[in-house]
């Protein structure tokens, strides 16, 4: 009980094709692959993020590292730079 054998499976992929139509499938899996290597990216981007934003020595006052960073891009996919965008960080308006 629970297992699902080739009979239950061809069956569950019959009646997706019918919910979903034979023409509509290939564009759908596209947009998830499409998604997926977006999150992928993102991700790896916020652990670089993280392992950059953490260093071992605080920087000094008055240093190159302690004066405002340089832009980041964030692009949609891997290697596609037509949807690569500079991205302005918030300031901090607390600090006075």
């Amino acid at each position: 009980m629970g297992r699902l054998g080739p009979t239950e499976i061809i069956l569950i992929l019959v009646v997706i094709i019918l919910l979903f139509g034979a023409k509509k499938l290939p564009d759908m899996a596209r947009s998830l692959g499409k998604s997926a290597r977006i999150l992928k990216s993102e991700a790896k981007a916020m652990k670089s993020d993280d392992q950059q934003s953490a260093p071992a020595d605080p920087p000094v006052a008055g240093t190159a590292a302690a004066q405002e960073p340089a832009p980041r891009t964030i692009q949609a996919a891997p290697g596609d730079v037509t949807s690569a965008r500079p991205v302005t960080e918030p300031s901090d308006t607390t600090k006075r």
